[in-house]
């Protein structure tokens, strides 16, 4: 429980009703509001919250945070916080609730379209090895040190953020990792979020159904490391071009990392094989369970950000060594036969370009590959057609199918996918993700490669509003199973 006074230190807003309230919890639903509720009337892109006030002063809230007031507002039973942005408000407020978790610890966030839940998992993993508690916010699972829970969102909204960062706080976590995406930045999530470090990836085409405009998605990006304070440092990529331009306007500390140029961290592949690679990290070597130079430019972040926390070098060096793969990023399942499904998250272009190019840095001569890939419904259509032109591009046999359809129509997507498909290219269609992946096990000989691209760590397939149950990783095994050869 906190005083309403104590909540708005330092935002700028006006009173309706009197200061003197006791707010018991925080929420931007109003199913969820209780007696002493702080409700949140945010403006999202389907819903505005300013219509659910009436329905939380009834549920029992004693304060009402938002940009205006209905008609008939009774400021005898709730307390209006007029500002001018709710979703900062919001942030700030639930930040003073939870006192400030990320004062208490440092925390790292991690942007750009690819890489993000690969090295925030790995930097968890990192300080866990090396004897540290710490939190982790990602695609895949959210963790405060040990206990898991489900993740909903790449970044939570800004009331659940803080309230996991407390509880890390609560049960000793020194460090949080954390995805921090375009949506969660320019909605504000992380706005009161005091980092200790950012890092940016790469940026490809994606979310463009959200932002409208490649030069409104940099826009998210650099706003991050527009709003970092002096303390922190800014850790890019400079291995893509939009590196420096997130470094133009930031206060903080700024490092750059490279696998082609000079940098503050460099990297460089010496050995590759279907096990690992052999990294120069510096003027020493290193062998990693990863493929792929996207995983050394990874795997170098991680370094990088790690030294900048101020860890050792021969320890990280060491604790690379033991690092383990994160579930659904370039992830393996053998049959009996010797046929290798790669189980990949990779659902923009870029990505699933970076997988194929790393497979045919490994395969054998008469080593078929053959790639099963879909794209999302509801999401950025622009990416349909490049992701079949790569998919057909690289392999020799490509599956087309469902990726999450969503609202949409599975043949439509699948004809936007044909758009980008050259003449002459070898492929199939098969609207059942289930069915695709049989037909990519029958298909193929043993010892071929089948890559399985899009869903990764995901255990559903959204179709129309269901949520139904569907792992890439345990139909691959089904179909090894079924057609042991």
């Amino acid at each position: 429980m906190k005083r309403l006074e104590e909540l708005l230190l330092n935002i700028e807003h006006t009173l309706c009703g009197v200061a003197e309230r006791e707010v018991t919890s925080l929420t931007c639903d109003s199913r969820t509001v209780s007696d002493g509720a702080c409700f949140f009337a945010i403006e999202g892109t389907t819903v505005d919250g300013h219509t659910f006030i009436g329905k939380a002063v009834e549920a029992g809230a004693s304060v009402i945070v938002c940009r205006h007031l209905p008609e008939g507002f009774d400021s005898s039973r709730s307390t209006a916080v007029i500002v001018e942005d709710t979703d900062k408000a919001m942030a700030s407020i639930a930040a003073a609730y939870y006192d400030h978790p990320s004062r208490r610890m440092k925390v790292v966030g991690v942007t750009g379209t690819n890489g993000k839940t690969t090295i925030a998992t790995l930097l968890y993993d990192t300080v866990r090895h090396l004897g540290h508690k710490a939190g982790l916010i990602s695609t895949v699972v959210y963790k405060i040190d040990e206990r898991e829970i489900t993740s909903t969102h790449t970044t939570p909204d800004a009331i659940r953020l803080q309230a996991m960062m407390h509880e890390m706080v609560e049960c000793g976590c020194e460090y949080c990792f954390m995805e921090c995406s375009s949506h969660a930045i320019v909605q504000r999530r992380i706005y009161a979020v005091e980092f200790t470090g950012a890092l940016f990836t790469n940026l490809t085409h994606d979310h463009l159904d959200y932002h409208k405009t490649f030069a409104e998605y940099i826009r998210a990006k650099k706003l991050f490391f527009d709003e970092l304070p002096k303390s922190a440092f800014a850790l890019v990529n400079a291995d893509d071009r939009n590196g420096e331009v997130m470094l133009q306007n930031t206060s903080a500390r700024r490092r750059t990392l490279s696998l082609r140029k000079m940098a503050d961290y460099r990297c460089k592949i010496i050995e590759k094989s279907i096990d690992g690679m052999e990294l120069k990290v510096g003027n020493e070597s290193v062998w990693v369970r990863f493929l792929g130079k996207f995983n050394a430019s990874n795997l170098l972040t991680v370094y990088g950000a790690a030294r900048e926390l101020g860890f050792d070098h021969n320890e990280l060096l060491c604790t690379l060594s033991a690092l383990q793969p994160v579930s659904g990023r370039f992830e393996f399942v053998k049959a009996e036969d010797g046929t290798t499904a790669i189980i990949d998250y990779a659902h923009t272009p870029d990505a699933l370009e970076n997988v194929l190019r790393t497979v045919e840095e490994f395969r054998r001569a008469g080593q078929k590959v053959t790639v099963v890939c879909g794209c999302g419904g509801d999401r950025d259509r622009t990416k349909r057609p490049e992701m079949a032109e790569i998919a057909v591009k690289y392999a020799d046999l490509a599956v087309f199918t469902s990726d999450n359809p969503r609202s949409e129509s599975p043949e439509q997507i699948l004809q936007e996918m044909e758009a980008g498909v050259p003449a002459g290219s070898r492929y199939i269609k098969a609207v059942e993700r289930d069915e695709a992946i049989k037909m990519a096990v029958m298909l193929s000989g043993p010892g071929d490669i089948i890559v399985i691209a899009g869903k990764g760590h995901e255990n559903y397939q959204i179709i129309g509003t269901e949520k139904l149950p569907f792992n890439d990783k345990e139909c691959a095994r089904k179909w090894f199973s079924t057609f042991q050869r």
